[in-house]
């Protein structure tokens, strides 16, 4: 079983990174005092469910953590700095900090490093989500131990209903556009003015006509889902968020 270190002081270590060319030592002490930290620990970099799920649904969530008192989200993991700084760029997580735990040291002090050989990883973290406060842990979220990758309790809203329970998470905005469209130009634009983040599909690069069909029922653009509802084009967008 893995030890719950809520009420302990984090580990103290220092993190060799790499960034602008450039090698760069961050410590413990400058990631946490003074500050409220959201920690979420993975066992690898380009690996499916970090990938897919934890890591950007974190990013996502960012600007509700940060309007929740928290100041900075740091994601870890053991791999090189390289490796990090590479998915980082893939991943577009411009809203999280990552962190090489290169040597595996923070994880092993945290209890958590395990024996991934079976796979060729080597050393890798547990699963585990915290949140930190000046240095100390207040509160711990740590993958079930059992055989696998179990993904149950370390997510971003789990620990996000932890440190607010009536937070709101943005709502998730999907728009279907054509380049040089002046309507989904419009779209866009309405979207920006309330301030709602939004990800833009593309007909002809991202996704093909057939695909708009199939996913909108329809083969003009653009085509708006707020919350995997429907709304429309940019007329009907209006109308929403009157």
């Amino acid at each position: 079983m893995f030890t719950d270190k809520t009420g302990q002081a984090v580990p103290n270590v220092n993190f060799i990174m790499r960034a602008n060319d450039d090698w760069l030592t961050r410590s413990t002490d400058d990631i946490f005092t003074n500050k409220t930290v959201v920690v979420f620990s993975l066992p690898g970099a380009f690996t499916p469910t970090c990938s897919s799920t934890h890591l950007p649904r974190y990013n996502e969530l960012a600007s509700t953590f940060f309007d929740n008192g928290v100041d900075e989200i740091v994601c870890l993991s053991v791999n090189d700095t390289f490796v990090m700084n590479a998915w980082a760029l893939d991943q577009e997580a411009d809203n999280v900090t990552l962190i090489p735990d290169g040597n595996g040291e923070f994880t092993e002090a945290m209890g958590l490093l395990v024996d991934k050989k079976d796979l060729g990883f080597g050393k890798r973290s547990w699963r585990y989500s915290m949140l930190v406060k000046n240095g100390v842990i207040e509160k711990m979220f740590i993958e079930p131990n059992k055989p696998g990758d179990p993904f149950e309790v370390s997510d971003a809203d789990t620990m996000l209903n932890f440190i607010n329970s009536n937070a709101k998470a943005p709502d998730d905005i999907t728009l279907f556009t054509k380049t040089d469209c002046p309507y989904c130009a419009k779209a866009k634009v309405l979207l920006t003015e309330k301030g709602l983040s939004y990800e833009e599909i593309t007909v002809g690069s991202d996704i093909k006509l057939k695909g708009l069909r199939a996913v909108t029922g329809q083969t003009s653009v653009p085509q708006v889902f707020i919350n995997g509802k429907h709304i429309g084009g940019s007329e009907q967008l209006v109308d929403y968020l009157k």
